[in-house]
């Protein structure tokens, strides 16, 4: 009774708040999804050539940092263009999108931010930051690292002008619709972004990557940084400096990289067997958007599940919105699901801490062990409806199956279904 009670209160308290820092409001384009990525990565400050990505195929890393820009970015990017990144990630490589902005006044780099209007220069960088994603075809639904070098974070003007800063990238891009990552030192920037995790003052970003070259690429039980902050999804670690590796014959000077964390989203390209409709959501009970004509090519952005068609159950996001069966698209793997493409989901900030995964959508269902902390990203894959919380009945499946509901979690409302999520 007494955790009802809580409960209760809980809702009381953020029902009308929830949009508000730390957790901020982002939403999504319907020919999107986000991509997570866990694995070992590389980042190097030079894209590769597409032969060296070819070669590094051989190795343990399936992602790569690539440094698109800001102005403190100081190497050449001959490679990165939409072909590179078109054919990089058609090989099955994930990106990492890093960009090396304004620094803190107090860092060492040559282009440093104002004490006093970092926020709007943190807008303007974001901005920025989007059309040169943009341009490259990172969708929507990316995650965006603004990359925060080593500063003395015991200067308190110069800490603020950071927080400050760091918390207008993340409230810009959820405006732009793209996920928040910041790059920062576990001795400064990751202490001072987990000090104001649940402040008021401060937009909380999606994900932290942190800077600790200590060779351990494990990515809790990081010293000033509560397991509980950025704790599904939200996490890398680069745990080694320069150095070379050599693979496929090709030898680069590369960072080693982890990562459990949201990355790019990209479209792909497929052709389909045989004329076939395209549906508004991923079943033939939903209205034909389009015909698309055999052999024709098709850009998919993710898969997810629907009816089953012939042998495949699976279903195909186009770049559009819309849903055509996998059944008929060339896509490599039948009749499951096909690398490179991720899951559709769509990822938004918990408000409270504790939050209850159940096996089905209400507070009847048995719930898992462990629950969710305030900030985690709820990776949701569908809505649905169910019992009552709060000011609404939708449910949010997650990505791992379990379901939560969608009172707390910042999603558009917190009365009704949020676009362009499907219905489960």
């Amino acid at each position: 009774m007494l955790k009802v009670l809580v409960g209760a209160l809980a809702l009381m308290v953020i029902g009308t708040s929830a949009h508000a820092e730390p957790t901020t409001p982002i939403t999504y384009n319907a020919g999107t999804t986000a991509t997570r990525f866990t694995g070992l990565a590389f980042d190097t400050c030079t894209a590769p050539t597409l032969a060296q990505m070819t070669a590094w195929k051989a190795s343990p890393y399936k992602a790569v940092g690539i440094y698109f820009g800001g102005v403190n970015r100081t190497c050449a990017q001959p490679q990165l263009t939409p072909a590179w990144v078109n054919a990089v990630t058609a090989m099955g490589w994930r990106l990492v999108p890093i960009y090396l902005g304004l620094q803190a006044p107090c860092g060492t780099r040559k282009y440093r931010m104002s004490t006093t209007a970092s926020n709007r220069e943190a807008v303007r960088e974001a901005d920025d930051a989007v059309a040169k994603a943009k341009a490259l075809g990172l969708l929507p639904g990316s995650g965006l690292y603004n990359d925060m070098e080593n500063y003395d974070n015991t200067n308190a003007v110069c800490r603020s002008a950071v927080l400050h800063y760091l918390s207008a990238w993340t409230k810009e891009l959820h405006l732009q619709r793209y996920l928040s990552g910041v790059y920062a030192n576990l001795s400064s920037g990751a202490p001072d972004l987990a000090a104001a995790y649940n402040s008021p003052s401060y937009a909380r970003p999606d994900a932290l990557w942190i800077a600790r070259w200590d060779n351990s690429s494990v990515l809790t039980g990081w010293a000033g940084v509560p397991n509980t902050f950025w704790a599904v999804g939200q996490r890398g670690k680069q745990y080694r400096g320069d150095h070379t590796e050599t693979y496929g014959g090709v030898t680069l000077n590369i960072d080693n990289d982890r990562f459990d964390a949201p990355v790019a989203s990209v479209a792909y390209s497929y052709t389909v067997r045989t004329t076939i409709h395209s549906y508004s959501g991923p079943s033939t009970a939903y209205p034909v958007r389009s015909t698309i004509a055999a052999n024709a090519g098709v850009r998919l952005v993710c898969q997810t599940f629907g009816p089953k068609i012939g042998t495949s159950a699976v279903w195909d996001k186009l770049i559009d919105g819309t849903y055509v069966t996998d059944y008929y698209v060339r896509t490599p793997s039948k009749p499951g699901y096909s690398a490179p493409l991720p899951g559709c989901s769509f990822p938004f900030q918990t408000t409270i801490s504790g939050l209850s995964r159940r096996h089905g959508p209400g507070a009847s269902y048995a719930a898992y062990p462990s629950t969710l902390p305030a900030g985690s990203l709820a990776w949701v894959t569908c809505q649905q409806a169910g019992s009552k919380v709060g000011t609404t009945a939708v449910w949010d499946r997650l990505s791992d199956g379990s379901y939560v509901t969608d009172y707390y979690v910042a999603t558009a409302s917190n009365t009704t279904y949020t676009a362009p999520i499907r219905r489960c």
